[in-house]
C-alpha cells in the first residue's frame, strides 16, 4: 500500500489541468472550466471538460470522468498504483510502500531508475550517430531504416568497450548500485549491454523502462542474438510491449492493434503506415499483455475492434498462433492472423515487395479460429474417411467457442470445405459436442502438435477374433462368404469380381483369402476350404458358418446381386475420398489435377450405378 500522505502530496502537486493539458488542447470554457476534443472517444465537437478548483475531469459525450489518477490510469492503460507512481515521479515525490511485512520498495528507487534508462538512451543515441556507431547504421541500413528512421524510433548503440556507459552515468551522478538495479551494468561493473544495437522500450507515457538489444558482431560474447534489460522495479517483460508508446492513440483511434514479433517489424509496419503494431519483448507474448492491450481497445461488444496477430509460416508460427488463441478470450475484439503467403516476417516483407505489401498483408488478415482450424484439420490425412472423421471432432471445440453465435454457421461450412464432407455431417458432429459439454465452455485442451492422429492401419489385437453374426454392418460380408461356401459354382471364376478389400473384417478378410487359396481336389468344396485354414477360430466360422440356412433360394442373380452389394462399399468409400479431394481443390490454381480427378469420379459413379442396378435386381 501507499502511504496515504504520500498519496495526497502527489494529488496536491499534480494539477489536473497540467496533467490533461500534456494530452489534450485545453480551451477556456464557461464557470471556470477548460475544454478540449475528448482523448477518449472521436469527436468534432469539445464535450470534454476540465474543473481545476475541483481536480475533476469529465465527457459528456462518453461519460468518462474522475480525478487526476482517473484519467492517469485510461490514458496510459496502467493501474491505479502505477497512475500514482507515474504521477509521484513526475512531480519528484518519493513514495513510501507499507504492507504486513513492512517496506516494499525502496523509497525513490523507481525515480532513479526512470533517470538513468533515460539518461542512458540519450547516451547511446548518441553513440549511434558517433564514428563508432558506423557497424550499427550498416546493421539499420542493410534492413531498409534510414537516419530518420533511426531517429524516430530512438534507436541507439551500445559500444564494446565495456565501461562506457557506466563512465558516462557516473559523471551524470549515478551510483553504480542504482545502475545494477536498472539493469544497465552488472555487479562486477560490466556494462550490461555491449556491440549491440539498441530499442529503447517505452510505456504508454513515454518513460523508458528498459531496452532491447541485437547481437550485430560474430565475436559477441552473449550468445543469444536479442538480448533485453532484467526485471527491475520498471521493467517487467510480461508487461510490457514495444511500440507502445508510438501505437497507444492510434489503437485507441482505430481500435485495432497489430501484433508482430520483433523490433524491426514495429518498425517496418510504422513505417508502412501501419500505426498500430506492438510487439512483446523478450518473451512471448501472454495473457498479461491481452489484458493490457483490452484496457486500451475497451471492453464494448465483440465486434468493436480488431485484434491482428503476425506469425510466421513454420511451425513456430503455428504454435503461437494456438497459444494465442488460447487467450483469444480476453479480448472482447474480434482476433485475425495475417501471415505473408511467402513466410516472411513483415520487416523482411518490407525489404522485398515495399511498404504497401505490409499494408495488404494487415488488410487481407483472417479471422484466427479460421487459422487454428486449418492447423488442426491439416494433421489427419484427409484422404481416409476416419481421418476427415477425427479432423471434425478436433475442431469442433473450436466452433463451439466462438463468442459471436451468428459467425457458428460460417465457421462450420468452413470446416467443411477444408475437410471435405458434407455440410449436415459435419453441423451433426458439432452438435454433438455442444450436447455434450456446458454453453459457450472453452475447450481446455487445444488440440496441438501432440493432437492423437489417426493410424494408418488398426491397431493389432492378439488372436483372430469372430465377429458377431448379427451385425447388420457387416451383414453383406457374411451373406456373401456364405453363399461362396455353400454354393462356390454360382460365381464366375474370378469370384464375381470380389476383392480382399471388398471386406472390412479381419476374420471375413481371412475367410475369403482361404477360399480362393482353396485347392482343387476331389474333396467337397467345404472340406477343402477348410484345409487351406491354418487357424482354428477360423475353422470354427467355416463350420458355423456351412450350417447357417441361406435367405432364398440360390441362385447366380442371388450371387450377382450380393456380390454388387458387397463392392458398392467400398466404391462408395472410394467415392467420397475423391470427392473429398475434389471438394478441397482450387481448380483455377490446378486445373489439370482437377479435370483428371473429376474424370475418374464421374467413372467411379457410373460403375455405382452399374452395380446399384445390379444390386437391387433393376
Amino acid at each position: 500500500m501507499i502511504n496515504p500522505e504520500d498519496l495526497e502530496t502527489v494529488r496536491e502537486r499534480s494539477r489536473i489541468e497540467d496533467v490533461v493539458g500534456g494530452h489534450v488542447t485545453l480551451r477556456r470554457g464557461g464557470g471556470g472550466s477548460l475544454t478540449g476534443l475528448c482523448p477518449f472517444h472521436e469527436e468534432k465537437t469539445a464535450s470534454f471538460h476540465v474543473t481545476p478548483a475541483r481536480g475533476y475531469f469529465h465527457c459528456f459525450g462518453c461519460g468518462e470522468g474522475g480525478d487526476v489518477f482517473d484519467f492517469v490510469q485510461k490514458i496510459n492503460n496502467i493501474s491505479f498504483s502505477e497512475a500514482v507512481e507515474l504521477l509521484a515521479d513526475r512531480c519528484g515525490v518519493q513514495l513510501r510502500y507499507t504492507n504486513s511485512d513492512g517496506p516494499r520498495t525502496e523509497p525513490g528507487l523507481r525515480l532513479r531508475v526512470l533517470e538513468a534508462n533515460k539518461a542512458a538512451a540519450e547516451y547511446f543515441t548518441e553513440q549511434l550517430n558517433a564514428a563508432a556507431g558506423l557497424p550499427g547504421r550498416q546493421f539499420l541500413d542493410g534492413r531498409g531504416f534510414d537516419q530518420d528512421a533511426a531517429a524516430h524510433f530512438g534507436i541507439g548503440y551500445a559500444p564494446q568497450g565495456g565501461h562506457e556507459l557506466r563512465d558516462q552515468l557516473r559523471t551524470r551522478g549515478f551510483r553504480d548500485e542504482e545502475l545494477v538495479k536498472a539493469g544497465l551494468i552488472r555487479e562486477q561493473g560490466w556494462d550490461f549491454f555491449q556491440g549491440r544495437v539498441l530499442w529503447p522500450i517505452r510505456d504508454a507515457g513515454g518513460s523508458v523502462l528498459g531496452f532491447g538489444a541485437r547481437r550485430i558482431f560474430e565475436d559477441d560474447r552473449m550468445p543469444a542474438k536479442y538480448l533485453n534489460t532484467p526485471e527491475t522495479v520498471v521493467y517487467k517483460k510480461s508487461q510490457v510491449l514495444y511500440g507502445l508508446d508510438l501505437a497507444r492513440a492510434n489503437i485507441a483511434k482505430k481500435n485495432q492493434v497489430v501484433i508482430v514479433e520483433g523490433y524491426t517489424d514495429v518498425m517496418a509496419c510504422h513505417l508502412a503506415g501501419v500505426d498500430t503494431a506492438v510487439a512483446s519483448c523478450g518473451t512471448a507474448f501472454g495473457e498479461g499483455h491481452s489484458r493490457m492491450l483490452q484496457r486500451l481497445l475497451g471492453t464494448g461488444e465483440v465486434s468493436a475492434g480488431e485484434v491482428i496477430f503476425t506469425f510466421d509460416g513454420d511451425a513456430a508460427g503455428q504454435a503461437a498462433a494456438m497459444k494465442a488463441f488460447k487467450d483469444d478470450h480476453i479480448f472482447a475484439a474480434q482476433t485475425y492472423v495475417a501471415v505473408a503467403r511467402n513466410g516472411l516476417d513483415p520487416c523482411d516483407l518490407r525489404m522485398a515487395d515495399g511498404d504497401a505489401a505490409i499494408r495488404d498483408l494487415v488488410a487481407q488478415r483472417e479471422p484466427l479460429y479460421r487459422f487454428v482450424m486449418r492447423n488442426v484439420v491439416s494433421r489427419y490425412d484427409l484422404d481416409r474417411a476416419d481421418g476427415r472423421l477425427a479432423a471434425v471432432r478436433a475442431a469442433a471445440p473450436l466452433v463451439s467457442s466462438v463468442r459471436d453465435k451468428s459467425l457458428v454457421r460460417g465457421y462450420v461450412s468452413d470446416i467443411a470445405k477444408l475437410v471435405g464432407m458434407e455440410l449436415e455431417d459435419v453441423r451433426a458432429e458439432v452438435r454433438t459436442y455442444q450436447r455434450s459439454h456446458p454453453r459457450n465452455e472453452r475447450p481446455a485442451n487445444i488440440p496441438g502438435d501432440s493432437a492423437p492422429m489417426p493410424p494408418d492401419v488398426p491397431a493389432a489385437t492378439p488372436g483372430l477374433r469372430l465377429p458377431p453374426p448379427d451385425d447388420r454392418e457387416l451383414e453383406a460380408e457374411r451373406a456373401t462368404l456364405r453363399l461362396l461356401l455353400h454354393a462356390r459354382d454360382l460365381f464366375d471364376d474370378d469370384f464375381n469380381h470380389l476383392t480382399i478389400e471388398d471386406f472390412t473384417h479381419p476374420a471375413y478378410q481371412a475367410l475369403f483369402a482361404a477360399i480362393t487359396a482353396a485347392a482343387d481336389g476331389p474333396q467337397e468344396w467345404s472340406a477343402r476350404v477348410l484345409q487351406a485354414v491354418s487357424d482354428p477360430t477360423l475353422e470354427q466360422l467355416v463350420i458355423t458358418m456351412m450350417v447357417e440356412p441361406e435367405l432364398r433360394e440360390p441362385t447366380k442373380v442371388y450371387a450377382a446381386e450380393y456380390s454388387a452389394v458387397l463392392r458398392l462399399k467400398p466404391l462408395a468409400r472410394e467415392i467420397a475420398d475423391l470427392r473429398s479431394k475434389v471438394q478441397r481443390m482450387d481448380p483455377e490454381k490446378e486445373p489439370a489435377a482437377h479435370a483428371k480427378l473429376f474424370a475418374r469420379l464421374v467413372a467411379l459413379e457410373a460403375d455405382r450405378k452399374a452395380l446399384l442396378a445390379v444390386a437391387t435386381g433393376a
